[in-house]
């Protein structure tokens, strides 16, 4: 099983759980300590993981030693810090002591500040040796996408390198901050950002250079101008993006349509169409799998044309299911949002398909049609967004 999936497992668990747990030592146990093995430490080796971690140069107060959670290890160096709240509380500010560790353990450059749901990274971006009061990174085990998975897997125990984290960190950090200074611009352009596209006006169309100085009314001027401007640049940008992917995507033109000429059979279609024996295959693996519904009980049937092999409800449009098996590229288009289907599907490729009714559906690529069994949430999902329909 690979990382992806273990965090799906766990966040299943976390989910069945959650409801049960109470105070902060019933957090440690049922959720924060998965989530460590998760990231591949050995819960069970106190060299490793270090329940209550008590630094040499711990700080006494009311006749006890200060002291975090947890501080996790790798061949004997700490290298990471995690202080736990109990579930229910916010996983926000850290008191003084784990900042006054993380400033004196040298060698320690990450600390976690959890609630067993939310996972708070941080890191000392702005002063070395200096624990941030921001957070770089937060991660939810309940809410989670597929890069929020790419970002976790730096911390895991096998992949771990400070250097490398700590430049993931500032990249993340930055692309953040900037990306929301774009959108302000973006949004409303500043003085100094319609003054800088103005000068450069002349660059592109020498014919239009602004003559003179770029005065407070020339601004004034060109704002909605340049608002307009910004608006037609975006949806320029949008349209060549997706109609890079038509293009490469053009082999599924016709499997991404609901309903029309997708549907339409001829008889020279049905001369074509030869249903295979792993299509078959497939149709019975997907029955199988739908009968595990707890809601609804259609009987499913299918239908083979060119273009794809469908599965519906009994009726042509009332398909969840369409399969392209072909002996180089096997994948299939489920009527699910991406954002779902990539919580369901997590380790699987998917795509987010665009029908011509607007509906956003979800393409995942397999290897086999042996992938259908890890697929089951997937499958039984859209049989029964479809079925709920009627």
């Amino acid at each position: 099983m690979g990382f992806a999936e273990d965090i799906t497992k766990l966040s299943k668990q976390v989910r069945k759980r959650i409801d049960n747990v109470f105070g902060e030592e019933a957090t440690k146990m049922a959720l924060i300590v998965p989530f460590l093995s998760a990231l591949g430490y050995d819960v069970h080796d106190p060299s490793e993981v270090i329940p209550e971690y008590i630094a040499d140069f711990a700080i006494k107060k009311a006749g006890q030693f200060e002291k975090v959670d947890y501080a996790l290890a790798i061949n004997g160096s700490i290298v990471m810090l995690v202080e736990a709240k109990a579930y229910g509380e916010k996983a926000e500010a850290h008191d003084g002591q784990l900042s006054r560790y993380f400033n004196g353990l040298v060698t320690t450059k990450l600390a976690i500040i959890t609630n067993g749901i939310d996972y708070r990274f941080f890191t000392d971006l702005r002063h070395k040796n200096v624990m941030d009061k921001e957070p770089f990174f937060i991660f939810n085990i309940l809410e989670y996408q597929s890069k929020d998975i790419e970002n976790l897997n730096f911390f895991h125990r096998h992949n771990f390198d400070v250097e490398a984290i700590t430049h993931h960190a500032e990249e993340m950090i930055y692309v953040k901050a900037i990306t929301q200074l774009i959108g302000n611009v973006l949004r409303s352009p500043s003085e100094g950002f319609v003054r800088f596209l103005v000068s450069e006006i002349g660059t592109v169309a020498p014919g239009y250079e602004i003559p003179g100085r770029i005065t407070a009314k020339v601004i004034e001027k060109f704002q909605p101008i340049i608002k307009k401007a910004i608006q037609c640049s975006v949806i320029e940008i949008m349209s060549r993006s997706l109609n890079s992917e038509k293009t490469q995507s053009v082999e599924f033109i016709n499997v991404d349509l609901p309903y029309g000429q997708a549907d339409i059979v001829t008889e020279e279609d049905k001369a074509r169409t030869i249903t295979t024996v792993e299509e078959l295959a497939a149709f019975e693996k997907i029955q199988i799998i739908i009968k595990k519904s707890r809601s609804y009980k259609f009987e499913i049937q299918y239908k083979n044309t060119v273009n794809y092999f469908g599965i519906n409800l009994g009726k042509v449009k009332w398909w969840f299911l369409r399969l392209s098996l072909s002996p180089t590229k096997k994948t299939f288009i489920a009527r699910i949002s991406i954002d779902e289907v990539k919580t369901l599907a997590s380790g699987f490729v998917v795509q987010e398909v665009t029908a011509p009714t607007g509906e956003a559906w979800s393409k995942i690529t397999i290897s086999s049609v042996n992938d259908l069994d890890r697929l089951a949430t997937v499958l039984i999902r859209s049989y029964e967004l479809e079925a709920a329909k009627h």
